[in-house]
């Protein structure tokens, strides 16, 4: 099976598709904001990323979502279930980890099908 890199950068790849698997790198919102709308950025971009490679976001099989502080949860949760389609929620993991900037407040990263 071939790999496709698109997007490329000179540390990472943000979409990586391997047969009908699509990786996307982490996602991060605009810093300055608050965990919403960091969350409404990430998912509009997550939205962007996945039409690039073919998919949307009712194939994506998993979604690990890091808080800089797990007490923002349901800031976070408020916008995902907005944007996550009922009848087609991934498998999600969801954990507090210092972010690569304290901008960041939540990241987060999504495996789908094509």
């Amino acid at each position: 099976m071939s790999i496709r890199r698109i997007d490329v950068g000179p540390r990472m790849s943000q979409i990586v598709i391997h047969g009908n698997t699509v990786y996307l790198a982490g996602q991060v919102g605009q810093p300055g904001g608050n965990v919403a709308s960091q969350t409404r950025d990430i998912l509009k971009t997550i939205d962007e990323l996945l039409a690039k490679a073919g998919t949307d976001k009712t194939k994506i099989v998993q979604a690990i979502i890091w808080l800089a502080d797990m007490g923002t949860f349901a800031e976070m949760n408020s916008e995902w279930d907005k944007w996550v389609p009922q009848g087609h929620t991934p498998a999600r993991a969801t954990g507090e980890a210092k972010l690569a900037t304290p901008d960041y407040l939540v990241e987060i990263i999504v495996t789908a099908a094509i």
